[in-house]
């Protein structure tokens, strides 16, 4: 076993004189039995890890009761929807490096023979997976599982809920009295939030991924069936020591792929894509935008979640035959490949065998998609030669073809004034720029701004494009990830207002309609970019991390 070096023969007297300190180590057999790592990002500011001390205690009851001995440290975490719209979202999607970072230190300065991760939000999971995946020791993921949607009325809501409420309320087709009432009522407990953003797609594709048991994405964070799922990942986890089945053993080429497939049909985050490419990289495997795009190109899209479908939340597609369900409609036509590991042992095609659809509201059989094609599409063009990405399963139909005039701002604070002040009309392309992983720095994500939109009633009539990335919960004509993005001196950069952009969803184009001659006069004379922080953590960031086509990652 690896923890043999911190516990086997005389000369490791002063580790085990250490570890009987720590009193977790109730009898001399323990120090034969594998030392399990149970990785928890449990903060209290998040409603996704708030309850995860308490998972965290049936995990660790499941690993001795497997004959392991867990040893539990944790993980910083961010929320998104708290730190959107002010300086505070630019450490979210750095934050993953740093939790990528410290799972490795944990795992490698301790000698861990395997490791629970136990997340749930956003940059904590692909973070926790990338440690993980860098040390390659046995390793399993588990989620907190996610919030019951909240009810308003006879409507069902959800965060997204509220922040387009704010756009309502700021054009006055809401009360004040309204607003507060959505604002209380929307995210009713523990749990990450209830529609299909980022978190929850995550989550859910850990499931085709193979590194989570069945039912990760879709059972509720209050639900028994959560509670069962985490012992069982406790015990799974000391399975996978004994039988030295590593994480990049299971994340290949193939179970990417899979993962991908079930992205374009379920509509997940945007940034599913950015986390995907990172996750490649440490599992070291090459799969790039191109393999992206050639899964959205086939891959039925056949079940919409809020945000596309704000009526439809997580724990709907949970009792209409959940994940699995999704992958074993979508295998009938050959795209799985089935034979990929998971972490209990049986492959995809033995996961899904018992799946089956219980609402076909909810998941769309495959001769009734949405769409042919995956609901999220990676474009290319002028302005994204190295590509962009645009979430199709929430564009209105009009949208996906459109030509509009620019409305150029320099960052998400400036757009959002903008914005607000009604200065963005029907017809309008809005770039914002300046707000990739180096230019941001840390690529925040434009809920607030793309809420705004929607909740003006300018939906289907605006798009927006940015080098910088969006939430889960964005819907609308949104393109982000613009590679190369302005601060490396990307075309986005010498935009103005009043060109023409047009962008084609369904042919995956984005180009500036602009003369050659005079993109080349405006390219020659765009200025060097002078970063934005002078000082800590984000300043180091930003020198080496990658653009969005490249999953952000550090060089």
């Amino acid at each position: 076993m690896i923890s043999d070096q911190i516990k086997k023969g005389f000369q490791k007297a002063p580790h085990r004189s250490l570890l009987r300190a720590t009193g977790i180590l109730k009898k001399e057999a323990d120090f034969k039995k594998p030392f399990i790592a149970v990785a928890n990002s449990f903060v209290e500011i998040i409603p996704g890890h708030v309850h995860l001390n308490k998972l965290v205690v049936l995990a660790k009851k499941a690993i001795r009761d497997a004959g392991g001995i867990p040893f539990e440290f944790n993980t910083i975490g961010v929320d998104d929807g708290i730190a959107m719209g002010h300086s505070g979202m630019k450490y979210s999607l750095p934050s993953r490096e740093l939790i990528a970072d410290s799972v490795e230190t944990m795992l490698l300065a301790h000698k861990f023979d395997g490791v629970l991760l136990l997340g749930n939000c956003d940059k904590i999971v692909p973070g926790m997976i990338m440690g993980a995946l860098r040390v390659n020791i046995p390793a399993i993921y588990v989620s907190g599982g996610p919030m019951k949607a909240g009810k308003v009325g006879k409507c069902k809501t959800d965060l997204v809920s509220v922040f387009e409420a704010v756009g309502k309320f700021s054009r006055k087709d809401i009360s004040k009295e309204d607003l507060r009432k959505i604002e209380i009522l929307s995210c009713p407990g523990c749990g990450s939030c209830a529609g299909m953003f980022t978190a929850n797609s995550m989550n859910c594709l850990m499931e085709a991924l193979g590194l989570a048991l069945p039912g990760n994405g879709t059972y509720l964070a209050v639900s028994k069936k959560r509670k069962e799922l985490v012992k069982s990942a406790g015990f799974y986890i000391v399975d996978l020591v004994k039988n030295d089945v590593k994480p990049r053993d299971i994340v290949t080429y193939d179970a990417l792929c899979n993962a991908i497939r079930l992205d374009m049909a379920m509509g997940g985050s945007t940034n599913t894509i950015l986390h995907t490419l990172a996750i490649a990289k440490e599992a070291k495997v090459k799969f790039e935008l191109s393999d992206i795009l050639k899964c959205a190109k086939d891959t039925p899209h056949i079940c919409k979640v809020s945000p596309s479908r704000p009526d439809v939340h997580i724990e709907d597609l949970d009792k209409a035959g959940g994940i699995m369900a999704i992958l074993k409609e979508i295998s009938k036509l050959d795209l799985l490949k089935l034979d990929a590991k998971s972490v209990n042992g049986k492959s995809l095609g033995q996961n899904i065998k018992m799946a089956k659809i219980f609402n076909q509201d909810i998941i769309r059989p495959i001769n009734n998609p949405y769409s042919k094609s995956g609901g999220l599409n990676v474009l290319y063009g002028n302005l994204a030669r190295q590509g962009a990405v645009v979430k199709t399963a929430g564009i209105e139909p009009k949208m996906r073809n459109f030509t509009g005039q620019a409305r150029v701002y320099e960052s998400q604070e400036e757009a959002m004034t903008g914005i607000m002040n009604k200065e963005v009309k029907s017809g309008d392309v809005v770039v914002i720029r300046y707000e990739g992983p180096k230019g941001g720095p840390g690529m925040q994500e434009m809920l607030s701004p793309t809420s705004a939109i929607i909740g003006q009633g300018l939906g289907d009539k605006v798009a927006l494009i940015t080098d910088g990335r969006f939430s889960g919960g964005t819907r609308g004509a949104c393109v982000g990830h613009i590679s190369p993005e302005a601060a490396e001196g990307g075309l986005i950069a010498v935009v103005k207002n009043k060109d023409k952009i047009h962008i084609d969803v369904d042919n995956g184009l984005i180009e500036l309609l602009v003369k050659d001659s005079v993109i080349k006069s405006r390219m020659q004379s765009l200025r060097k970019f002078k970063p934005k922080v002078e000082s800590g953590w984000l300043k180091r960031y930003s020198m080496h991390v990658t653009n969005a086509s490249n999953g952000a990652i550090l060089n």
